[in-house]
């Protein structure tokens, strides 16, 4: 059986279509749970009486407050040897959790079943949100989607499924740390579940101005940038190696900040003459050439903007360093 995890909070205009996404899958062994966040709107209503009529719905008040208390309430119930999550205002394609299953099924446990998605909207998908889907779509048709971890989160949130026992010991919807789906994606990463490379669209993604992920203080900028730093530290940082943070823009001088704070000695690279020889929370930048007399280093990349991002690969590629183990984008 498949476990299907689903906070909710005022998507009354939603979630019945999400519901019905799942009600018409051709694999039929699922159950959902479906956890109420305190909505103030018809969307209890609508849960309720699909409950009714469904057998396989459950309806839950959330325990706490959040969408991660309220994942928490949703996995106390679930007894499904798969798990998955959905956001209650998406829509999966018919196939999904067949496709899903099966894939599992023939990798067998410690492997991560993900999906293309397509993004959706009355109003519209903007650039960033365009690039995003292809970017995505382009890792997960490979099965690379953790060559790019550092960058943004290579999971998306409402479709994935991997066996329950794997999830236990990927320490599940235990942290509380936002945004909850990267710091899932991290710990995916660090169990060693490899993904399972699939070339489908499995999931309709709906972007609209409240939906959660634009609003919440909790999915801001900084709070990646938390995550991203806590597990580089934790997982890939070489005290033996010299490290070096390239970039002095926001992101640049936010990871400065931190690992100062952290008293974590690094060398800071760019190539703005504006900024080269500055000194910075203690730290004077320098251009980026230093590195050809640098022994062995270790790279955090902040710079955002495309065709530099190319050409800082091509100079560390050239130095005969590979990406995710001696350079990491985080951007």
């Amino acid at each position: 059986m498949v476990s299907i995890i689903i906070p909710f909070k005022n998507t009354e205009k939603y979630i019945e279509a999400c519901l019905n996404s799942i009600i018409k899958q051709d694999y039929k062994n699922w159950e959902v749970l479906a956890i109420d966040d305190s909505s103030t709107d018809n969307s209890t209503k609508t849960v309720k009486n699909l409950a009714s009529r469904h057998d396989k719905i459950h309806y839950l008040k959330n325990k706490g407050k959040g969408i991660i208390p309220a994942l928490q309430t949703g996995y106390e119930q679930a007894t499904g040897m798969f798990i998955t999550r959905m956001d209650s205002d998406d829509i999966m394609t018919k196939k999904r959790l067949s496709t899903m299953v099966n894939a599992l099924k023939n990798a067998g446990k410690g492997h991560v079943a993900v999906g293309q998605v397509k993004y959706f909207s009355d109003e519209g998908i903007s650039d960033g949100y365009a690039k995003y889907e292809t970017w995505l779509n382009q890792l997960t048709a490979q099965g690379t989607n953790y060559e790019e971890i550092y960058k943004e989160c290579v999971i998306p949130s409402p479709c994935w499924m991997v066996y329950k026992t794997d999830f236990d010991a990927s320490n599940g919807f235990n942290p509380l740390r936002y945004p909850e789906d990267y710091d899932l994606t991290f710990r995916f990463y660090a169990n060693g579940l490899k993904i399972i490379p699939c070339n489908k669209i499995l999931h309709y993604w709906r972007d609209y101005g409240t939906r959660t992920s634009r609003t919440h203080e909790h999915y801001a900028q900084n709070y990646f940038l938390d995550i991203k730093l806590h597990y580089f530290l934790k997982l890939e940082y070489a005290l033996n190696r010299p490290l070096v943070l390239w970039g002095a823009g926001f992101k640049g001088k936010t990871i400065a900040k931190k690992l100062t704070k952290k008293q974590l000695p690094f060398i800071w690279v760019c190539d703005n003459p504006n900024k080269i020889g500055k000194n910075i929370y203690g730290t004077t930048l320098k251009h980026y050439s230093v590195l050809k007399s640098i022994q062995n280093p270790q790279s955090i990349v902040t710079v955002a903007n495309d065709k530099a991002q190319v050409e800082i690969r091509a100079f560390l590629r050239k130095q005969g360093q590979r990406q995710a183990v001696d350079y990491f984008f985080f951007c």
